[in-house]
């Protein structure tokens, strides 16, 4: 009966609560441009005194860049840390907003009533739906659940330069059994999801060097070896046409199949294969033969082409042989794949096909981290599947993501945290570009979950 009261008060209080998100939507925390500074500390000191209202022991933390929030407020049972971002991305370009991007309003559309504006989604009204059900806990019952720690970024938008040096000075404060991340999304309309696998990154980046300076073709075309020639020819050795595989000896090592009920999850969850190719002009999938979509998308690794260039690219002809031709590449790593080592492939490759007269120069300064694959044989996960799957009425799933969200590899290297990322985002929500929006049903729903996740979690 207890965790039905804190529902019945959740629906009870969803018009105050959207009061409370419409109050931070109007600050305008964006943490890239200087010019909005004291708005960001404004955001950290609302967010601050809305915990404090909580009974929870809040403080703004100075960075050299925008401020944490960090709360605390003690219980019985697990310890858990929250992570969510107030910062907020840019609202260029201005003109094609619908609406002033930091005056949020309710609006009517076909999937019903949604909020419109800048942090709507990413990452307010997220994280708000954690706050909206700790408030709604403690007006029941007093007390939260269990021990929380709040812990609330203001510069995710912008690279996060403080949060490393941050945690690592105060990773004995904001330790805990397990973090509890809000900044992701559904994997479909309706379908709760939790992610149990994010991709790592590899970035790295050569030259190769011809002739000492660049050559007049009608002189040097012919005997003359092209730099641009001899990059199309190594490219294209990264790849097998007939497998889509990436043909980098030692590649794949450290990859591991996904397990059959989790490839079950994927192939129930309501995941359009032709929508999402459609959409940006694609008609097939065109990575690894043997592979679905969702596969290639999140337990799969990739390389890619960034970036090619060299020569003359002006308007006009110039016949000239250039002296250099530059390539960018980045890999999306999984399982245990470590990027240091797969550098080393990766170049070992390109040495090993370089002609004679040919040189090659790498960028030592770009970094690599792997990707994060989540203990799913840790309780907590399969007790807060079913507690979303109880709210939405369906069987929650456990996901994959195509990208990175950096916090969840320092989460896991500084405080030696698991983390269970459960956000209500959904694919349309327009993050990052005008007219951003947040469901009010994600939002009403979100709450609901948390407080069912965190009663079960303390079962």
């Amino acid at each position: 009966m207890s965790l039905d009261a804190t529902l019945a008060r959740i629906d009870q209080d969803l018009p105050q609560a959207l009061d409370r998100l419409m109050t931070l939507l109007r600050i305008p925390s964006i943490s890239t441009d200087p010019a909005f500074k004291a708005d960001v500390e404004a955001a950290a000191d609302w967010l601050v005194e809305n915990l404090n209202s909580l009974g929870i022991a809040a403080e703004k933390r100075a960075t050299p860049g925008h401020p944490m929030v960090v709360g605390h407020i003690d219980g019985d049972g697990p310890h858990v840390l929250f992570y969510g971002h107030y910062d907020v991305q840019p609202v260029d370009p201005l003109d094609l907003w619908d609406t002033p991007p930091f005056e949020p309003r309710l609006e009517d559309t076909e999937h019903g009533q949604v909020i419109r504006g800048r942090g709507a989604s990413d990452d307010k009204g997220q994280l708000m739906t954690f706050v909206e059900a700790c408030r709604a806990w403690k007006a029941v019952h007093g007390t939260l659940p269990c021990r929380i720690t709040f812990f609330f970024e203001g510069e995710e938008e912008s690279g996060s330069p403080s949060l490393v040096p941050f945690l690592e000075a105060h990773k004995d404060e904001l330790k805990a059994d397990i973090a509890l991340v809000c900044d992701t999304s559904m994997v479909s309309r309706g379908v709760p999801s939790i992610a149990s696998q994010l991709r790592g990154m590899l970035k790295d980046e050569f030259t190769l060097t011809g002739p000492r300076i660049d050559l007049h073709s009608g002189h040097y075309g012919g005997p003359g070896l092209n730099p641009l020639r001899e990059m199309s020819r190594i490219v294209s050795s990264f790849y097998d046409d007939e497998t889509g595989k990436v043909a980098v000896e030692g590649f794949y090592d450290g990859v591991h199949e996904v397990p059959a009920d989790q490839l079950r999850q994927w192939e129930t969850c309501g995941f359009d294969e032709a929508e999402y190719l459609n959409s940006v002009g694609y008609t097939k999938a065109h990575g690894e033969v043997g592979y679905s979509t969702l596969e290639q998308q999140w337990a799969r690794p990739t390389l890619e082409v960034n970036g090619l260039w060299g020569g003359y690219n002006g308007v006009g002809s110039k016949t000239v042989l250039p002296s250099k031709a530059h390539c960018k590449i980045t890999c999306r790593l999984v399982g245990d794949m470590d990027p240091d080592a797969l550098r080393d492939k990766i170049r070992k490759h390109v040495t090993d096909r370089l002609s004679q007269d040919i040189t090659v120069e790498w960028d030592n300064d770009l970094e690599g981290s792997p990707a994060s694959v989540m203990n799913l044989d840790r309780p907590e996960f399969e007790k807060a599947r079913g507690a979303l799957s109880d709210e939405w009425d369906r069987e929650a799933v456990f996901t994959g993501m195509g990208g990175s969200i950096p916090v969840v590899g320092y989460f896991s290297q500084i405080l030696g945290l698991d983390s269970m990322l459960v956000g209500y985002a959904n694919d349309d929500d327009q993050i990052h570009s005008p007219n951003e929006k947040y469901d009010v049903k994600s939002f009403h729903k979100g709450i609901r979950s948390w407080a069912r996740i965190l009663e079960a979690l303390t079962r």
